[in-house]
């Protein structure tokens, strides 16, 4: 399997799944647990962000301490089952900018055809998160991340 895929099989985000999939769930529980999910994902995506040791002054003295360094992040939602997982994201890495990809297949061809998109100025600088709540034969995520390519993204 690619070390960039990450499976999540989380007990926490099996319940929230099966509570999400319930016929009887609202659309405000619904957007409610894909915020919740989306921050339990970004914990796991965001593993193996770089640290730096930096020297902080706390309250009672002067510490070395652990804090982000490396890239700085952007999280790219698919248009428009994405947007569903950028605030649950953004409460994580509150700094990181969005982007937006904008994808439908054409009918008669099943060629990817761009509608929309709008990617941070500096995305060759940055992490990116690709969000897509919705990944059955994985096309849209594969096709996002090959414009990504072609706009200069190093992925």
């Amino acid at each position: 399997m690619d070390k960039r895929v990450i499976v999540i099989d989380h007990p926490l985000i099996q319940h929230k799944l099966s509570i999400m999939r319930d016929v009887n769930t609202g659309s405000k529980d619904f957007r409610e647990l894909l915020e919740e999910i989306s921050m339990l994902m970004g914990y796991e995506v965001t593993r193996n962000f770089q640290l730096e040791e930096v020297e902080i002054e706390t309250p009672i003295c002067k510490t070395k301490a652990k804090m982000l360094t490396g890239k700085k992040v952007a999280i790219v939602p698919i248009l428009r089952a994405g947007l569903g997982m950028v605030d649950g994201m953004l409460k994580l890495v509150p700094a990181a900018k969005v982007g937006h990809i904008g994808l439908y297949r054409d009918p008669v061809t099943l060629k990817p055809v761009e509608y929309y998109c709008k990617l941070p100025s500096d995305i060759e600088e940055r992490e990116i998160i690709v969000t897509d709540p919705m990944l059955a034969t994985g096309g849209s995520a594969s096709d996002a991340i090959k414009l990504l390519k072609d706009k200069g993204a190093k992925i």
